[in-house]
């Protein structure tokens, strides 16, 4: 079993198709809405893990093409060099996800890797260059 991260973008035209119901479905997939940005009659955005196995996983892009939804691998990972932060905090006003925390209870930072979008805000965001990109 292999886990990928994916965004689909949804035209207007398109947005109203069941594609998760039929990611489950018809190739046995499981699906994890992490983000979605969708509105009936417009673009729409979603961003999922999607689990299973090899040769499914390649049928349900397929499907997702034909369907005339265009989609995006997420193959990064957000690197966080935890020893040279100073836990400001300025990633997380910019984290969609929440990926990106401050503890209340002693001002540390926290970053949960499995929520994190790889939207690669944050990477701008530090002022001490601790957030980066995986290549």
């Amino acid at each position: 079993m292999k886990t990928i991260k994916i965004l689909l973008y949804y035209p207007a035209n398109e947005i109203a198709k069941p594609i998760t119901y039929h990611l489950i479905k018809d190739y046995d997939l499981e699906v994890n809405i992490l983000h979605a940005d969708i509105s009936l009659n417009k673009v729409g955005k979603l961003i999922l893990d999607i689990r299973g196995e090899d040769d499914k996983l390649e049928e349900a892009l397929n499907y997702i093409e034909s369907e005339g939804v265009q989609y995006k691998l997420f193959n990064r990972t957000i690197i966080w060099q935890e020893d040279n932060c100073v836990h400001c905090g300025a990633c997380t006003a910019v984290c969609p996800s929440g990926a990106l925390e401050m503890n209340r209870e002693d001002w540390s930072l926290t970053f949960d890797k499995e929520k994190c979008l790889v939207c690669e805000l944050c990477v701008k965001a530090c002022p001490l260059n601790v957030m980066n990109v995986s290549v």
